[in-house]
């Protein structure tokens, strides 16, 4: 006998509801920045980066410009499928129908009255409104002739109510007399209401009981007076555009035929009442517009009004997306109407986007200048160090058929210092620094005993400093010719590597176009190309020299990154003087800051950047004068080149 107090567990599956999808892939920050890195290194604001991220998308997610074309699709889709004619449609054959039924009645009838009657049908107006409008008073002598123009009364009176009630359509089917005046009550009321909420002279008391008699109507139950009108207002509104969106003749037709609604002119008369009093309350609704609706299937009044409130829904979301607004936040984007609009899935992506800017702002990778603008912070230019060094450590590692595994110290001193273990560390371990991180990790309630992120380890120094210049041409031939991103990710790893490994190093970052200045890492990554004539190395060796003299017991290396001969130097009085090609006096005043740093026993490295036959005969003559040595490497081999040049300087 099976044991009573064991229980058969029951599971039930069913789709997801609520949260973050548990197993969506998360998102790469890492891959975020990479990507804004590219950009903003090719001329973009941080600011244009990331919009142009979130434009794109990443990692299977479609971006807002999937979204918005996604949202445009669907709006052409209910322009192009739809027209705006079915109630005046069918009010045609029903009329058509009844005329039809009441003139085989009256054929089969010999009788004066029969073809008195028949000439007052052959005498209708030929407009449909005003034959509905001539044929009230009409005494049918078919039964089918007489259902068929009732008909025609339910239907206007359905559809105008379920232009601004929801399921009211629906809900009047076989409406009697008695159903209809519930909704003239509930009309007199509402407008009542209104009358006084505009006044200021309503309480909620008075909404309260409004809503206890009338509720009924309304499914989206509002809580107070402000979230009833909301709610009419823009269902009226789409009514007026839908109106606005029919020809002169369908509109006129249709303000007559409304007269007839359920037989009784008062209820077109109510609901005018109520269309100008939300109007009065809400004026900055979209009463003017209109759509252009071309095609072949025809809606009702009620479909074709919720159709039109679905465009200004559309409209507004794309707004939404296009994030063109000052103080655009992609957490204004309305997750329930893209949800409803464009589906589940659009509604997935919209949010990942947001959870990614969110996680961006959250982790202070983006910071204000001091006027304002948003740049790169600190953090967010070592991630893209990082990057830059990783992509270069694995070209060295390939082209030599082995990962670069060096780091500062490995044959030098112990600093005091310890650190955490890096990927190729070959640094002794810090016993104790990595037993306490063990012991706090494991009081914060984890329970193994040791983790690779407990490691630290013993931070050694060379017993030999560097001071180091790095010289990037930044004239306009190196955007031109695709030069301007591999430039800048070479000085990220050169940076990255010498600020994390090489400690006691000190980097110059020197850009030479018409001038040559000394900038920061953030200035050099945000520096947009500007076209400007001249290739200014003279100013930019001044500059070397002037870093290199600054640490005179350092080991002074001088790398240069340029695509063209010197076409400037500075005069004595400040000024660029520019000359192509290239002028003697430029070329002298080259040569001799050259000397004059090859008597200071720098260690000189040129990558040649093009395929100049002129160019490389230059430079080879300059680096055998100066004792240093030219490399020509490709775009991609850039900034390996230059890591490991400097590494072999250093060792």
């Amino acid at each position: 006998m099976a044991d009573p107090r064991r229980r058969r567990l029951r599971y039930a599956y069913g789709p997801y509801a609520g949260g973050p999808d548990p197993l969506a892939p998360p998102f790469d920050i890492r891959q975020a920045m990479d990507e804004i890195g590219r950009d903003v290194m090719e001329g973009s604001s941080p600011r244009q980066a990331l919009q142009e991220l979130l434009r794109r998308g990443m990692q299977g997610r479609r971006g807002l410009d999937d979204l918005s074309r996604q949202v445009w699709q669907r709006r052409r889709d209910l322009q192009r499928d739809n027209r705006l004619d079915g109630t005046l449609q069918q009010v045609r054959e029903l009329l058509q129908r009844a005329m039809d039924a009441e003139q085989e009645a009256l054929g089969r009838e010999d009788s004066d009255d029969a073809r008195f009657r028949e000439m007052q049908l052959d005498a209708l107006p030929n407009d449909t409104g005003g034959a509905v409008r001539e044929l009230d008073s009409y005494d049918w002598r078919s039964s089918d002739a007489r259902e068929a123009y009732q008909e025609i009364r339910d239907l206007l009176g359905r559809e105008m109510l379920d232009q601004r009630f929801a399921g009211m359509k629906q809900a009047m089917e076989n409406a009697t007399a008695e159903d209809v005046e519930r909704v003239r009550a509930m009309l007199d009321d509402l407008n009542n209401l209104l009358a006084q909420h505009a006044q200021g002279q309503d309480t909620q008391e008075q909404f309260d009981e409004f809503m206890a008699e009338h509720g009924e109507f309304f499914p989206e139950n509002p809580r107070t007076t402000e979230e009833l009108v909301d709610v009419l207002a823009a269902r009226s509104a789409a009514a007026q555009r839908m109106l606005n969106s029919m020809s002169a003749e369908q509109r006129a037709e249709l303000a007559e035929l409304t007269q007839q609604a359920f037989g009784d002119p008062r209820l077109a008369q109510s609901l005018a009442q109520l269309d100008a009093q939300l109007r009065g309350l809400r004026p900055g609704e979209d009463w003017d517009g209109s759509g252009r609706f071309r095609g072949d299937n025809p809606m009702g009044m009620g479909e074709a009004t919720r159709a039109m409130e679905e465009l200004g829904q559309l409209d507004s979301l794309a707004e939404q997306l296009a994030q063109s607004y000052p103080g655009a936040r992609l957490e204004d984007i309305d997750l329930d109407a893209v949800s409803e609009l464009l589906g589940d899935e659009a509604r997935v992506d919209a949010r990942t986007l947001a959870e990614l800017e969110r996680e961006l702002q959250r982790q202070g990778l983006f910071e204000r200048a001091a006027d304002g603008t948003l740049q790169l912070s600190p953090k967010a230019l070592r991630r893209l160090g990082e990057s830059a060094l990783r992509d270069v450590v694995d070209r060295i590692g390939a082209r030599r058929g082995e990962r670069e595994t060096r780091r500062s110290g490995a044959a030098g001193e112990a600093t005091g210092a310890t650190r955490p273990w890096a990927f190729g560390d070959t640094e002794a371990w810090s016993v104790p620094r990595t037993m306490l991180n063990a012991q706090l990790r494991q009081a914060g309630g984890d329970t193994r005993r040791l983790d690779v992120s407990d490691v630290e380890v013993v931070e050694t120094e060379q017993r030999t400093r560097a001071a180091v210049a790095l010289l990037v041409d930044t004239s306009w031939s190196m955007v031109a010719e695709g030069r301007w991103v591999p430039m800048k990710r070479t000085a990220l790893a050169l940076h990255q590597l010498i600020s994390t490994r090489f400690r006691g190093d000190d980097l110059a970052l020197i850009t030479f176009g018409r001038h040559a200045q000394t900038v920061d890492l953030g200035e050099l990554v945000g520096l947009e190309g500007a076209y400007a004539q001249g290739t200014n190395l003279h100013h930019a060796l001044l500059l070397a020299q002037r870093h290199l003299r600054r640490h005179p017991d350092a080991m002074p290396v001088v790398l240069v990154v340029t695509d063209g001969e010197p076409t400037a130097h500075l005069e004595p009085d400040g000024e660029a003087y520019f000359d192509y090609p290239p002028s003697p006096h430029t070329l002298r005043a080259t040569v001799s800051e050259l000397d004059r740093l090859s008597g200071m026993k720098a260690m000189f490295t040129f990558f040649v950047l093009g395929e100049d036959p002129r160019l490389a005969a230059f430079m080879d003559d300059v680096a055998r004068r100066c004792g240093g040595r030219g490399v020509a490497p490709t775009l991609d081999g850039l900034g390996a080149e230059v890591v490991a040049d400097y590494l072999r300087t250093r060792r």
